[in-house]
């Protein structure tokens, strides 16, 4: 399974010395449905760094093998004029090393992920994002959980951002960096997976890698 992520081949292709593809696949499927990837890569997570966090999203390619799944299950695909994308939203603690994510279609915009994204994790002192995530409804969530929000106004905004710190806004490429690490590995940076569940797997797999010490 961890062949197949980091190169991005068919279930068919894999080297025979793995056993019967379809045996692989079977089990990853299986795998996916009971989310047990993402419980293993939530065991990886040891000691975080919570002093600070950093979310963001980055999009995915959806390569014409992802389409056409059946039985109406969900896909978390978009389609816009840059094609068809997902869109992973990454959580990242001090050390940029992931601590959850969420799988939407590309055309999810980051602010609407966001209270949802806050939720899933421990609280953090400061939570840093950028002006995508200026919104109400994602500064309540950081501030419920006593987290300061440094996030950086819109444009054309009028309102005043107190909070707002550009010495550790700076430091905002620590989730860029987690980014680039996950799409090395060519199943995550093109997604060829059907199913939402079964992309998720996925990303949770290298997550979990990212954690280990190597």
């Amino acid at each position: 399974m961890l062949y197949r992520v980091r190169v991005g081949c068919p279930w068919r292709d894999l080297p025979q010395a793995f056993g019967p593809w379809t045996t692989i696949y079977q089990r990853f499927r299986a795998w996916a449905a009971s989310g047990k990837w993402r419980r293993i890569f939530h065991a990886c997570i040891v000691d975080p760094d919570l002093e600070w966090a950093f979310m963001d999203g980055s999009y995915a390619k959806a390569h014409q093998h992802s389409a056409g799944a059946s039985g109406g299950q969900p896909q978390a695909i978009g389609a816009s004029r840059a094609g068809r994308t997902t869109k992973i939203h990454l959580a990242v603690d001090a050390y940029g090393l992931p601590i959850t994510f969420e799988i939407t279609g590309g055309q999810i915009n980051d602010c609407s992920i966001g209270p949802s994204l806050v939720d899933a994790i421990p609280r953090v002192d400061i939570m840093i994002a950028d002006k995508g995530y200026d919104s109400r409804r994602v500064r309540a969530a950081i501030q419920t959980r006593s987290s300061r929000p440094v996030i950086p106004r819109r444009r054309h905004s009028k309102r005043a951002n107190p909070d707002f710190d550009s010495g550790l806004y700076r430091y905002r490429h620590l989730v860029e960096n987690a980014f680039a690490r996950l799409k090395q590995y060519r199943a995550i940076a093109c997604r060829f997976d059907k199913l939402k569940t079964h992309y998720e797997a996925v990303v949770a797999m290298a997550c979990a890698l990212l954690w280990l010490p190597m």
